[in-house]
């Protein structure tokens, strides 16, 4: 009786050390959770008041969006841990419509945009991300690095007496970019000394310190703007609800909506291969085309996810939703009751927190993999690469996707070949190898040999598809030509696909079961003047 009591108290023992240990391991998480958000609060001030200068507007209008746009995604978006808000790729979209018809037309058209994203994802849109390439998804990621390097120049000017921009010069550019080495420093250095703090926080702080401390005269967040504010407000936007406004919203939003769901979904993949997670693309989109149209009745100006702030918050420990929200609620914090302390904070630690993630955000293997890798993969890498630095991301991943599918269609109709024998009972049998489409009929119907073959040709499709309407057309042909000739076309070794596409097409004479697994070898005649001929 006493080995069992002391055998009980002993499992006791163990469960409340392991119940204790949970508590303590969630602790960490949740704290790691809550400081990763913070960190990425801070980055985000900058970034979303610059934003708005871009394209036109109050900041408080990209803080805004900033908030809403990060607090609903993170609730509900496809992939924890991503962020998302005001960004540079919206931003210059918006200028043109805000410097022609005012901010409350922009209201409007992150409204339709939202709409339009919803609509998407009912439609089930999102999927079609998966026929982006790798090269398009490393062209995409050194794109938005150089980018968003690019975007962190201007805090190396300052405003003269007369509001013109002025590149930094003598000791005051010294003494900036003494600044941001060191913030870059404490973040390289912090995780070899503890874990405890994100680096990029760290780094933030103890710049921030530095400056504030020795009264630094750098750069700060107020000499951006004030980010003084109050809670956002329910507004609907003040524009004609006629044809006219809707004709004047509508490409804006349809662009805006193209441009926010694509760097949505590429973020969404590239913040899963780093977390090992996947993510629902069209929970996604239902969550960016939510957060737009609540952030239109907000008085924001809309957004998506920030690839930047992600890798941020990846980097710092952030790995669930409560990081999201966490920095959307710090944010809010920072505008209505924080505003002051916030402004304190040079502007060199953000850049060099910034330059961190350019740094871990470039596929630095793209460049060392470029001789071992086809061509064409390095011409379209280098092709998104170079759109989404001149013009924007939407235009870069179809140009990308564009030239991945043209190469991809070259190389596969110049693959398609066939094998010609005779078997026993005198036919010609061609075998043909590769896919039957728009791109390879013309080798296709190099391979016959119309004269020479005998009374009954056989088409064997085992090792081939037929794919669209320029192959059924190509099918025909092949039929009319053995038909002046007085020979007779037949088809075998049709898969499942191939024979509905045929059956569909009204080709096949033979009515009879095919056997997917080709246990039975069928030959299917060929019924010519089906389509005719459209020249």
């Amino acid at each position: 009786m006493q080995k069992i009591f002391k055998e009980l108290s002993q499992k006791i023992s163990d469960s409340e050390l392991q119940f204790s240990n949970l508590k303590f391991s969630s602790l960490l998480k949740f704290k790691t959770e809550i400081l990763a958000g913070l960190t990425v609060a801070l980055a985000l001030v900058p970034e979303a008041v610059s934003f708005s200068f871009v394209a036109g507007v109050h900041p408080l209008v990209g803080l805004y969006a900033a908030f809403i746009v990060g607090l609903i995604t993170a609730l509900i978006g496809g992939r924890p841990g991503m962020i998302s808000g005001a960004t540079g790729a919206l931003a210059v979209v918006m200028v043109a419509l805000v410097s022609l018809h005012g901010v409350e037309y922009l209201f409007a058209t992150v409204v339709l945009m939202g709409i339009f994203q919803i609509t998407a994802a009912f439609l089930r849109l999102g999927k079609f991300i998966r026929l982006v390439p790798y090269p398009v998804m490393l062209g995409f990621v050194n794109g938005l690095a150089i980018v968003i390097f690019l975007a962190q120049m201007s805090q190396f000017q300052t405003t003269d007496l007369s509001d013109s921009r002025q590149w930094m010069e003598g000791q005051t550019l010294l003494v900036m970019l003494l600044l941001v080495i060191t913030t870059m420093v404490v973040i390289w250095v912090m995780p070899k000394i503890t874990t405890i703090i994100p680096a990029p926080l760290a780094g933030i702080l103890f710049v921030a310190t530095l400056v504030i401390s020795l009264d630094i005269d750098v750069p700060r967040v107020s000499d951006l703007a004030s980010i003084k504010g109050g809670l956002p407000t329910f507004h609907i936007p003040l524009v004609p609800l006629n044809t006219e406004t809707f004709i004047i919203i509508l490409p804006y939003a349809l662009i805006l909506a193209t441009i926010g769901l694509i760097e949505s979904l590429l973020t969404l993949n590239l913040v899963g291969d780093i977390t090992g997670k996947i993510g629902g693309a069209s929970q996604e989109c239902v969550a960016q085309g939510i957060a737009n149209t609540v952030t239109g009745f907000f008085s924001g100006m809309g957004g998506c996810a920030m690839i930047g702030q992600s890798m941020i918050n990846v980097k710092s420990g952030g790995r669930t939703r409560i990081s999201g929200i966490s920095a959307s609620l710090f944010l809010l914090l920072f505008i209505v009751v924080g505003s002051s302390l916030i402004e304190q904070i040079p502007l060199a630690a953000l850049v060099g927190v910034m330059f961190m993630v350019v740094i871990g955000t470039f596929a630095w293997q793209s460049i060392m993999v470029i001789r071992r890798i086809p061509m064409t993969d390095v011409v379209v890498m280098l092709i998104v690469t170079a759109v989404t630095v001149i013009y924007d991301l939407a235009i870069a991943v179809i140009c990308g996707v564009i030239v991945s599918a043209l190469a991809y269609a070259w190389n596969n109709a110049v693959r398609i070949r066939g094998n010609v024998k005779v078997d026993d009972d005198g036919n010609t049998i061609y075998y043909i190898e590769g896919p039957l489409f728009f791109g390879s009929v013309q080798g296709f119907s190099e391979i016959f040999n119309l004269d020479t073959d005998t009374d009954i040709v056989i088409v064997d499709f085992i090792n081939s598809r037929i794919v669209d309407q320029s192959a059924l057309q190509a099918i025909e042909d092949l039929a009319v030509k053995y038909k002046k000739r007085k020979k007779h076309l037949q088809l075998r070794h049709l898969s499942t696909d191939c024979h509905s596409l045929l059956r569909k097409a009204g080709q096949l004479i033979v009515d009879a079961d095919d056997d997917p697994s080709y246990g039975v070898a069928v030959d299917y005649g060929v019924k010519p003047g089906v389509f005719g001929k459209t020249h």
